[in-house]
């Protein structure tokens, strides 16, 4: 083998790294064209060529971190005092306030901002800055803007994403109903969901009883987990105190929760004194205390409660419209109302489309029940008071919402049309008198403004594909929460012209109101009054017919006698007419045989023939006074004469 060259370099610059610069480009080499070469090429003609005249680009994805959001309590505490001080000490705090006020350094700062302060009392008190000087436009920019809705957040309980994160709280594939919505009392930032499966035979044996509290500003984690004993199907925030709520369980027990204790309940209700039947209405009432309440069942009974004191009921009332206070005869109510105006008055609304009026206050059990309300075929769903005016409600079942006045008791004022979807919920406006919400099986929320369309909603907007089962709007009536039978909670919010107070609005309600009232009880006057004349005429009757059956013995014993020998004598009377039609018979026989001899001889018979037809025409006398007593049927008796002849 011939080495032909030997590449030579020092060992100090092997593994040195490549070291470049930057130079001018420089030509190396340059093969000119050759022209004696152009016979071995073929021209291409035409030349196509492609040119990419925008820049290379490669595609990344990035995915942002994702930011946990938790909640966190701060305890504010006074502060500003020296060490030795002692805030707790009313003496050390009372003595350091005497000191320091004696301070010259004192009175003159205070002196100073409290001329700054009069100087600003005066520019407020001049001048009001929250003062709207166009109003005016502003309503009229409402008014020509069309209802509309926008979905702004969606709570569900149920996505692949979510189920990852409860996964060790919630493994359930089976799906629960979002029964009933609460909002936070103060800042309308929270939302209490009760969730629990309504269907019969539906529960399946690892199913969670959790219910969760959200918060709107991160709703992908509830704020807060409940643990009830047994699933909730309502659950309701104190008014007067945001951190406790009330809850009513499946098995129809009473529990509470406090959020600054946790998600364990409290205190719950024992067993035996409870509800016999899932609870689907608990209400606060307006107390001092803060901590009463009342609930209502499908088992016929309203019973009072104070949450300090759960062991057992303080007031029961059970729902016999009889009066007769027999839980076998009660009726199983669905949904309660109670107005804080009224505190002695509400309504509950059954399973039988009965609504029943209560008086807490009456004297006795009987007496508590006033008035029912009889308009739906099935449960009524949902049961609110109109906030403007607390003497007219609303009523949800079947396939229609009702509008009733507690002057009318025999039918609703107002009425919506029959739709084709069960409708599940209803409320009213909190801002508007005369607008009102519905949900629907089919999954639509309308919006009625009767003051606006009677006949149909001012708004329809399906919200899922799932059955609606649960609604609340909020105090300030801008965001209206729904919930599904699927667990999803769908918050919307409503566009400004269904959540202003419009022109005049209130007094074209009291006026719509008023008048179909007393249209109501002209058609219940009549009514009454129809009533009334049917049934004069039927008592009419009873009495005739009860003086017919009292009666002597011996007038009936007669009057079954001549009935007796007269049924006798028409039997007779038709054996005599019997015989006569036959006697009549031969005769015209015999008659019909002289003639026919006469004309054979040769002599005249004429006596005989007389003799013959005076023989006819008696026995056709007689006749005719047998059919005039008779009064027999002509043609029945010209077959009977054709039959004898013949």
């Amino acid at each position: 083998m011939e080495i032909i060259y030997v590449y030579t370099r020092k060992r100090s610059e092997f593994g040195r790294p490549c070291s470049f610069s930057d130079r001018p480009a420089m030509v190396n080499v340059d093969i000119p064209p050759d022209p004696s070469m152009a016979s071995n090429f073929v021209l291409r003609n035409p030349v196509d060529s492609y040119v990419q005249h925008t820049s290379d680009m490669s595609e990344h994805e990035v995915n942002t971190e994702w930011v946990e959001v938790e909640s966190r309590g701060v305890n504010h505490v006074e502060g500003g005092w020296p060490k030795d001080i002692n805030p707790q000490e009313v003496e050390q705090t009372i003595r350091f306030r005497k000191k320091v006020e004696k301070d010259e350094n004192y009175v003159n700062t205070i002196t100073h901002l409290g001329t700054l302060m009069e100087h600003c009392v005066k520019q407020n008190n001049a001048i009001n800055i929250y003062e709207e000087y166009f109003g005016e436009e502003e309503t009229a920019e409402v008014e020509d803007e069309p209802p509309s809705a926008k979905t702004i957040n969606v709570i569900s309980k149920l996505t692949s994403f979510f189920d990852v994160l409860l996964s060790k709280r919630d493994p359930n594939i089976t799906k629960r109903t979002a029964t009933h919505l609460s909002w936070h009392p103060d800042t309308c930032k929270k939302l209490a969901v009760a969730y629990s499966s309504l269907e019969f035979q539906q529960n399946v044996k690892d199913m969670s009883f959790d219910s969760y509290i959200w918060d709107l500003e991160n709703p992908n984690k509830p704020e807060l987990v409940l643990k009830p004993s047994s699933p909730l199907v309502t659950l309701e925030y104190n008014p007067k105190d945001s951190h406790v709520l009330v809850g009513g369980c499946y098995n129809g027990q009473m529990a509470y929760w406090d959020t600054r204790k946790g998600g364990l309940p409290m205190e719950v209700s024992t067993v035996e004194v409870s509800h016999r039947d899932p609870v689907y209405g608990a209400i606060w009432l307006q107390s001092k205390t803060g901590t009463e309440c009342f609930s209502a069942s499908t088992d016929g009974q309203v019973l009072w409660w104070d949450i300090r004191k759960l062991s057992e009921p303080t007031e029961s009332l059970v729902l016999d419209i009889t009066r007769k206070g027999l839980l076998e005869n009660a009726l199983g109510a669905v949904t309660l109302e109670f107005e804080p105006t009224m505190p002695t008055k509400f309504m509950v609304g059954t399973e039988q489309g009965i609504v029943i009026a209560c008086n807490r206050k009456a004297k006795t059990p009987p007496e508590k029940i006033t008035t029912t309300y009889s308009g739906h075929i099935g449960p009524v769903y949902a049961l609110v008071r109109n906030p403007f005016y607390p003497k007219v409600f609303l009523t949800v079942g079947d396939w229609t919402a009702r509008i009733w006045s507690e002057e009318t008791k025999e039918s609703s004022i107002m009425w919506t049309k029959c739709h084709l979807s069960y409708l599940t919920d209803g409320c009213w406006s909190t801002v508007r008198p005369s607008v009102f919400f519905t949900t629907r099986s089919d999954g639509t929320l309308d919006v009625w403004d009767f003051l606006f369309k009677q006949n149909d909603p001012s708004l329809s907007l399906k919200v899922c594909n799932e059955p609606l089962s649960s609604l609340r709007l909020q105090d300030n009536g801008c965001v209206v929460g729904c919930g599904s039978k699927l667990g999803t909670v769908t918050l919307l919010e409503i566009s400004s012209g269904l959540c202003t107070l419009q022109r005049n609005e209130k007094t074209l309600a009291t006026a719509m109101f008023e008048r179909e009232t007393k249209r109501e009880k002209i058609l219940e006057a009549r009514h009454r009054e129809m009533r009334l004349k049917e049934r004069a005429r039927s008592e009419g009757q009873e009495t005739e017919v009860e003086e017919s059956l009292v009666e002597d013995p011996q007038e009936v014993l007669d009057r079954a006698r001549r009935e007796f020998f007269e049924v006798i004598e028409v039997e007779m009377q038709r054996r005599a007419r019997a015989e006569t039609q036959g006697l009549y018979g031969k005769v015209l026989g015999t008659a019909r045989t002289c003639n026919r001899s006469r004309d054979s001889l040769p002599w005249g018979g004429g006596q005989g023939s007389v003799s013959v037809f005076q023989v006819k025409s008696r026995a056709g006398d007689e006749a005719a006074a047998q059919e005039e007593e008779s009064q027999l049927p002509k043609d029945k008796e010209e077959e009977e004469e054709e039959k004898d002849a013949a």
